[in-house]
């Protein structure tokens, strides 16, 4: 597969699409889903040209690319990614747009990591309340404290949506702000059939993205050193302070089964880490950084699986597929 720059992005406008299969109900979304270019795609790239000044970094997909052998059936999307040879070695439905559920945190955290500091001290304000029934929260209360660096961890690891709302309205000097930020960004990187509503990926009709998509925002992502050691981490502890100033301990697992031991990836194959993503309007979802034996990097998302089962049953064959090459 051809990669061009993340230097142009396109926006696709125009579109309406009525999109099923995110929930019950069908929704307009502003680009089209099935479209046949993104926005990294020329015009002169479709005629079978190269456009000069672009710089071959990302991978091109304007269809399914299938493989003998894999089938990946329970998945609404699915993408596997070369990360040094910008190939794309596997795709379904990579751009149709999908609720991405915590998978969101991803693009919180890049943001953060561009925008912030890691020592940065973040204070809880009235605006970090998370009223959604069964949501994964950390408990955070107004005025409690913690850094950047402790907030990303909880974050990641956990999918705390109350911390991912803390560092919204800390670093963006208001979770509005930082939700343009967010989108802004998103349109920068090329990953146009996304849109943000908020910085947890708590369900609204609104707030969408694609498995092509998440693919860009993560590969930018891991840029950052500090993301790539949270998402290889298990498990965190740490102890941050309430309004008082007293300590509060407070210690988290990673919702990654391959890193946690429930879930194994084929042989030669080490999973370093990734996010996964859960609701019911969204299933079950999850993004992963991998390496083969000889150090090569890949990038594999699996999004819209019925339960956590099936979730990793299809990423692991997805997964197989790097020792076919």
């Amino acid at each position: 597969m051809r990669c061009i720059s993340r230097q142009l992005s396109i926006l696709l406008s125009g579109c309406v699409l009525l999109l099923a299969g995110c929930g019950k109900n069908s929704f307009s979304l502003p680009y089209s889903s099935s479209s046949f270019m993104n926005s990294r795609y020329s015009a002169e790239e479709a005629a079978g040209g190269r456009a000069e000044g672009f710089a071959e970094d990302l991978c091109v997909v304007t269809g399914d690319v299938l493989r003998d052998g894999v089938n990946i059936e329970n998945a609404g999307a699915a993408g596997l990614f070369d990360v040094k040879n910008a190939e794309t070695l596997y795709a379904k439905s990579v751009h149709k747009q999908l609720y991405p559920a915590s998978m969101t945190k991803v693009m919180t955290a890049l943001v953060a990591l561009e925008n912030g500091s890691l020592d940065q001290v973040l204070t809880v304000s009235d605006a970090v309340k998370i009223t959604t029934p069964g949501a994964a929260v950390a408990g955070l209360k107004t005025g409690d404290t913690m850094t950047l660096d402790q907030a990303l961890h909880i974050m990641m690891l956990s999918s705390a949506n109350d911390v991912a709302l803390l560092i919204a309205d800390c670093i963006g000097g208001g979770v509005d702000n930082f939700l343009q930020m967010m989108n802004d960004r998103a349109k920068e990187l090329g990953a146009t059939h996304t849109h943000f509503m908020n910085p947890n990926g708590l369900p609204d009709t609104e707030h969408y993205t694609t498995a092509y998509d998440m693919y860009v925002i993560f590969n930018e992502a891991l840029k950052y050193d500090t993301f790539s050691q949270i998402l290889n981490m298990s498990s965190y502890q740490t102890s941050y302070h309430d309004k008082n100033g007293k300590e509060i301990s407070y210690s988290v697992q990673s919702t990654n089964r391959y890193l946690t031991g429930q879930a194994q990836a084929p042989a030669n194959v080490t999973v370093l880490g990734g996010k996964t993503g859960t609701t019911n309007a969204a299933g079950h979802c999850l993004i992963l950084h991998c390496k083969d034996t000889k150090g090569n990097s890949y990038i594999a998302v699996v999004m819209q699986c019925i339960d956590g089962d099936t979730l990793y049953a299809e990423m692991t064959e997805l997964l197989e597929e790097i020792n076919n090459l």
